[in-house]
Protein backbone atom coordinates (compact mmCIF):
# COMPACT_ATOMS: atom_id res chain seq x y z
CA UNK A 1 0.00 0.00 0.00
CA UNK A 2 1.17 3.34 -0.69
CA UNK A 3 4.05 1.80 -2.70
CA UNK A 4 4.48 5.22 -4.54
CA UNK A 5 3.70 7.60 -1.74
CA UNK A 6 7.21 8.94 -1.58
CA UNK A 7 10.52 8.73 -3.01
CA UNK A 8 11.67 6.58 0.24
CA UNK A 9 9.20 4.26 0.58
CA UNK A 10 11.62 1.49 -1.29
CA UNK A 11 14.17 1.85 0.52
CA UNK A 12 12.80 1.73 4.19
CA UNK A 13 10.60 -1.11 3.03
CA UNK A 14 13.78 -3.33 1.43
CA UNK A 15 15.93 -2.86 4.67
CA UNK A 16 12.56 -3.55 6.75
CA UNK A 17 12.07 -6.99 4.54
CA UNK A 18 15.73 -8.23 4.38
CA UNK A 19 15.82 -7.75 8.41
CA UNK A 20 12.67 -9.50 8.86
CA UNK A 21 14.14 -12.33 6.47
CA UNK A 22 17.23 -12.87 8.42
CA UNK A 23 15.46 -12.54 11.79
CA UNK A 24 12.86 -15.39 10.30
CA UNK A 25 16.08 -17.43 9.23
CA UNK A 26 17.54 -17.38 12.41
CA UNK A 27 14.06 -17.83 13.91
CA UNK A 28 13.31 -21.44 11.81
CA UNK A 29 17.14 -22.34 11.59
CA UNK A 30 18.02 -22.19 15.63
CA UNK A 31 14.27 -23.55 16.47
CA UNK A 32 14.76 -26.66 14.21
CA UNK A 33 18.31 -27.44 15.52
CA UNK A 34 16.77 -26.90 18.69
CA UNK A 35 13.81 -29.39 18.07
CA UNK A 36 16.84 -31.93 16.24
CA UNK A 37 18.93 -32.02 18.92
CA UNK A 38 16.50 -32.49 21.76
CA UNK A 39 15.28 -35.50 19.80
CA UNK A 40 18.73 -36.57 18.28
CA UNK A 41 20.68 -36.45 21.72
CA UNK A 42 18.10 -37.43 24.54
CA UNK A 43 18.99 -39.80 27.11
CA UNK A 44 17.49 -42.88 25.76
CA UNK A 45 19.01 -42.56 22.51
CA UNK A 46 22.42 -40.85 24.01
CA UNK A 47 22.94 -41.82 27.47
CA UNK A 48 26.62 -40.42 27.31
CA UNK A 49 27.61 -37.20 26.67
CA UNK A 50 29.62 -36.68 24.06
CA UNK A 51 32.16 -33.36 23.53
CA UNK A 52 33.41 -31.95 20.91
CA UNK A 53 36.07 -29.54 21.10
CA UNK A 54 38.88 -27.63 19.07
CA UNK A 55 36.45 -27.81 15.82
CA UNK A 56 37.93 -24.40 14.04
CA UNK A 57 35.52 -24.82 11.07
CA UNK A 58 32.41 -24.36 13.50
CA UNK A 59 33.66 -21.06 15.04
CA UNK A 60 35.06 -19.72 12.33
CA UNK A 61 31.16 -20.34 10.47
CA UNK A 62 29.44 -19.08 13.44
CA UNK A 63 31.47 -16.48 13.26
CA UNK A 64 31.67 -15.70 10.03
CA UNK A 65 27.82 -15.78 8.67
CA UNK A 66 26.17 -13.50 11.50
CA UNK A 67 29.54 -11.41 11.04
CA UNK A 68 28.31 -10.83 7.38
CA UNK A 69 24.20 -10.69 7.97
CA UNK A 70 24.67 -7.83 10.43
CA UNK A 71 26.99 -6.02 7.97
CA UNK A 72 24.33 -6.68 5.55
CA UNK A 73 22.07 -5.38 7.91
CA UNK A 74 23.74 -2.41 8.89
CA UNK A 75 24.04 -1.53 4.96
CA UNK A 76 21.03 -1.57 3.97
CA UNK A 77 19.65 0.28 6.88
CA UNK A 78 22.52 3.20 6.01
CA UNK A 79 21.34 2.96 2.33
CA UNK A 80 17.74 3.60 3.55
CA UNK A 81 18.71 6.62 5.85
CA UNK A 82 21.29 8.49 4.30
CA UNK A 83 19.68 10.44 1.04
CA UNK A 84 16.71 11.23 4.45
CA UNK A 85 19.50 13.82 5.48
CA UNK A 86 20.67 14.57 1.93
CA UNK A 87 18.34 17.47 0.33
CA UNK A 88 18.10 18.72 -2.99
CA UNK A 89 18.69 22.53 -3.44
CA UNK A 90 16.05 23.17 -5.11
CA UNK A 91 13.44 21.69 -2.57
CA UNK A 92 10.45 24.21 -1.36
CA UNK A 93 10.74 25.07 2.46
CA UNK A 94 7.82 25.13 4.63
CA UNK A 95 7.94 25.75 8.33
CA UNK A 96 5.94 22.57 10.96
CA UNK A 97 5.38 24.07 14.24
CA UNK A 98 4.28 21.44 16.74
CA UNK A 99 2.68 22.25 20.24
CA UNK A 100 0.21 20.49 22.09
CA UNK A 101 -2.31 19.61 21.08
CA UNK A 102 -1.60 20.16 16.55
CA UNK A 103 0.23 21.10 13.67
CA UNK A 104 0.60 24.18 12.47
CA UNK A 105 2.43 24.74 8.80
CA UNK A 106 3.77 27.98 7.62
CA UNK A 107 4.62 28.79 3.59
CA UNK A 108 6.89 31.52 1.70
CA UNK A 109 4.96 35.01 2.34
CA UNK A 110 3.93 34.22 5.73
CA UNK A 111 0.97 31.84 4.65
CA UNK A 112 -0.17 29.42 7.29
CA UNK A 113 -2.28 26.47 7.15
CA UNK A 114 -3.17 23.34 9.31
CA UNK A 115 -3.32 21.16 6.57
CA UNK A 116 0.08 20.52 5.15
CA UNK A 117 -0.21 20.89 1.54
CA UNK A 118 2.63 19.76 -0.91
CA UNK A 119 2.69 19.73 -5.07
CA UNK A 120 2.94 16.06 -6.50
CA UNK A 121 6.85 14.65 -7.45
CA UNK A 122 8.36 18.41 -5.78
CA UNK A 123 10.92 17.86 -3.34
CA UNK A 124 9.66 19.37 -0.03
CA UNK A 125 11.83 19.65 2.71
CA UNK A 126 10.12 20.32 6.05
CA UNK A 127 12.02 22.38 9.20
CA UNK A 128 10.78 21.22 12.60
CA UNK A 129 10.10 23.51 15.48
CA UNK A 130 8.44 22.66 18.88
CA UNK A 131 6.29 25.59 20.77
CA UNK A 132 6.70 23.37 24.06
CA UNK A 133 7.45 20.01 24.67
CA UNK A 134 8.69 16.72 22.55
CA UNK A 135 6.62 15.87 19.78
CA UNK A 136 7.14 13.27 16.57
CA UNK A 137 6.87 14.21 13.09
CA UNK A 138 5.33 11.18 11.71
CA UNK A 139 3.95 10.34 8.05
CA UNK A 140 3.79 6.41 7.75
CA UNK A 141 3.04 6.01 4.19
CA UNK A 142 6.28 8.35 3.45
CA UNK A 143 8.43 6.39 5.72
CA UNK A 144 9.63 9.46 7.54
CA UNK A 145 9.44 10.37 11.53
CA UNK A 146 11.64 12.82 12.94
CA UNK A 147 11.50 14.79 16.24
CA UNK A 148 10.55 18.15 16.95
CA UNK A 149 12.65 18.93 19.82
CA UNK A 150 12.02 22.43 21.61
CA UNK A 151 14.72 25.10 21.12
CA UNK A 152 16.42 22.71 18.63
CA UNK A 153 16.46 22.59 14.76
CA UNK A 154 15.71 19.30 13.06
CA UNK A 155 14.45 19.01 9.55
CA UNK A 156 12.78 15.94 7.19
CA UNK A 157 12.32 16.05 3.48
CA UNK A 158 10.34 14.21 0.58
CA UNK A 159 9.05 13.94 -2.72
CA UNK A 160 5.72 12.63 -2.93
CA UNK A 161 4.77 10.20 -5.75
CA UNK A 162 1.01 9.90 -5.70
CA UNK A 163 -2.14 12.14 -4.76
CA UNK A 164 -4.15 11.82 -2.19
CA UNK A 165 -4.58 12.26 1.45
CA UNK A 166 -1.84 10.83 4.20
CA UNK A 167 -1.99 10.48 7.90
CA UNK A 168 0.35 12.71 10.46
CA UNK A 169 0.85 11.25 13.76
CA UNK A 170 2.46 12.51 16.84
CA UNK A 171 4.61 9.65 17.88
CA UNK A 172 6.03 10.88 20.79
CA UNK A 173 3.97 11.46 23.86
CA UNK A 174 2.90 14.93 24.29
CA UNK A 175 0.27 15.17 27.24
CA UNK A 176 -3.11 14.12 28.02
CA UNK A 177 -4.40 14.99 24.50
CA UNK A 178 -1.98 13.08 22.50
CA UNK A 179 -4.05 10.80 20.43
CA UNK A 180 -5.82 13.67 19.14
CA UNK A 181 -2.21 15.12 18.14
CA UNK A 182 -3.37 14.45 14.41
CA UNK A 183 -3.13 15.76 11.02
CA UNK A 184 -3.65 15.65 6.87
CA UNK A 185 -0.69 15.54 4.05
CA UNK A 186 -2.40 16.53 1.08
CA UNK A 187 -0.86 15.91 -2.31
CA UNK A 188 -1.98 17.61 -5.55
CA UNK A 189 -1.16 18.73 -8.78
CA UNK A 190 1.40 21.33 -8.85
CA UNK A 191 -1.27 23.62 -10.79
CA UNK A 192 -3.85 23.07 -7.78
CA UNK A 193 -1.14 24.24 -5.14
CA UNK A 194 -0.27 27.30 -6.97
CA UNK A 195 -3.91 28.51 -6.78
CA UNK A 196 -4.18 26.77 -3.18
CA UNK A 197 -1.46 28.58 -1.92
CA UNK A 198 -2.39 31.66 -3.90
CA UNK A 199 -5.69 31.73 -1.65
CA UNK A 200 -4.74 31.21 1.93
CA UNK A 201 -4.63 34.06 3.49
CA UNK A 202 -1.30 35.91 4.82
CA UNK A 203 -0.94 35.78 8.73
CA UNK A 204 -0.59 38.86 10.13
CA UNK A 205 2.07 39.86 12.63
CA UNK A 206 1.08 41.26 15.94
CA UNK A 207 3.93 43.79 17.00
CA UNK A 208 2.05 44.06 20.31
CA UNK A 209 4.52 44.43 23.13
CA UNK A 210 2.24 41.84 25.28
CA UNK A 211 1.62 39.45 22.24
CA UNK A 212 5.15 39.39 21.88
CA UNK A 213 5.70 38.74 26.20
CA UNK A 214 3.80 36.04 25.63
CA UNK A 215 5.06 34.78 22.45
CA UNK A 216 8.70 34.66 24.04
CA UNK A 217 7.86 32.39 27.12
CA UNK A 218 5.90 29.74 25.33
CA UNK A 219 2.45 30.83 26.70
CA UNK A 220 0.76 30.32 23.26
CA UNK A 221 1.51 26.80 23.24
CA UNK A 222 -1.52 25.96 25.49
CA UNK A 223 -3.55 29.16 25.55
CA UNK A 224 -4.85 30.64 22.20
CA UNK A 225 -6.16 33.81 21.46
CA UNK A 226 -8.73 32.88 19.10
CA UNK A 227 -10.86 30.78 21.10
CA UNK A 228 -10.04 27.79 20.56
CA UNK A 229 -9.31 25.04 23.99
CA UNK A 230 -6.23 24.07 24.15
CA UNK A 231 -4.11 22.98 27.26
CA UNK A 232 -5.19 26.13 29.39
CA UNK A 233 -8.21 28.61 28.75
CA UNK A 234 -8.59 30.40 25.68
CA UNK A 235 -7.21 34.61 25.89
CA UNK A 236 -9.89 35.82 23.82
CA UNK A 237 -12.50 37.29 26.22
CA UNK A 238 -10.94 36.64 29.08
CA UNK A 239 -10.10 39.84 30.45
CA UNK A 240 -13.04 40.95 32.64
CA UNK A 241 -15.18 37.77 32.25
CA UNK A 242 -16.36 36.22 35.17
CA UNK A 243 -14.18 32.84 35.52
CA UNK A 244 -15.45 29.63 37.25
CA UNK A 245 -12.40 28.41 39.58
CA UNK A 246 -11.50 26.04 42.32
CA UNK A 247 -9.13 27.65 45.16
CA UNK A 248 -8.12 24.39 47.78
CA UNK A 249 -11.43 22.56 47.14
CA UNK A 250 -13.98 25.25 47.25
CA UNK A 251 -15.08 26.02 43.53
CA UNK A 252 -16.02 30.00 43.08
CA UNK A 253 -16.20 32.55 40.84
CA UNK A 254 -13.80 35.49 40.19
CA UNK A 255 -13.71 38.33 37.96
CA UNK A 256 -10.39 38.50 35.74
CA UNK A 257 -9.24 41.05 36.37
CA UNK A 258 -5.22 42.22 36.49
CA UNK A 259 -4.95 40.77 39.88
CA UNK A 260 -6.35 37.50 38.89
CA UNK A 261 -3.90 37.83 35.81
CA UNK A 262 -1.05 38.32 37.91
CA UNK A 263 -1.69 35.38 40.43
CA UNK A 264 -2.22 32.91 37.83
CA UNK A 265 1.09 34.00 35.94
CA UNK A 266 3.14 33.54 40.01
CA UNK A 267 1.07 31.17 41.20
CA UNK A 268 -0.72 29.20 38.64
CA UNK A 269 -2.33 26.27 40.82
CA UNK A 270 -4.01 28.52 43.37
CA UNK A 271 -7.00 28.98 41.29
CA UNK A 272 -7.96 26.04 38.75
CA UNK A 273 -10.29 26.92 36.26
CA UNK A 274 -12.68 24.27 36.42
CA UNK A 275 -12.14 21.53 33.15
CA UNK A 276 -8.69 22.39 33.09
CA UNK A 277 -5.90 20.16 34.84
CA UNK A 278 -3.47 21.12 37.60
CA UNK A 279 -0.17 20.98 38.32
CA UNK A 280 0.39 21.69 34.28
CA UNK A 281 1.60 25.39 34.09
CA UNK A 282 5.56 26.47 35.50
CA UNK A 283 5.20 29.77 37.91
CA UNK A 284 6.63 32.66 36.23
CA UNK A 285 7.77 34.25 39.31
CA UNK A 286 11.25 35.44 38.33
CA UNK A 287 11.00 34.95 35.20
CA UNK A 288 8.25 38.13 34.08
CA UNK A 289 8.82 41.55 35.85
CA UNK A 290 6.29 44.01 36.40
CA UNK A 291 6.56 45.54 33.48
CA UNK A 292 5.98 42.47 31.27
CA UNK A 293 2.86 41.52 33.70
CA UNK A 294 1.31 45.08 33.04
CA UNK A 295 2.22 44.62 29.11
CA UNK A 296 0.46 41.10 29.51
CA UNK A 297 -2.69 42.55 31.23
CA UNK A 298 -3.02 45.79 28.44
CA UNK A 299 -2.30 43.21 25.71
CA UNK A 300 -5.49 40.44 27.29
CA UNK A 301 -8.16 43.83 27.36
CA UNK A 302 -7.99 43.83 23.75
CA UNK A 303 -8.86 39.93 22.73
CA UNK A 304 -12.70 40.88 23.37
Amino acid sequence: MFSNASNFVHGVDNAFLIILGISFFFLITLTGAMIYFVVRYNRKRNPHATQIKDSTWLEVTWTTIPLLLVLLMFYVGWAGFLPMRQVPKNAMHIKAIGKMWKYTFEYEGNKQSDTLVVPLNKAVKIDLFSMDVLHGFSIPAFRIKEDMVPYKKNYTWFIPGEKGDYDLFCTVYCGVSHSYMYGVVRVVDADYFDKWLAKLPVKKADTNRGFKTLEKNGCLACHSIDGSKLVGPSFKGLYGSSVEVSTAGTTHKVTADSTYIKSSILEPDKDIVTGYPQGVMKSYKGLLTEKDIELVNEYLKTLK
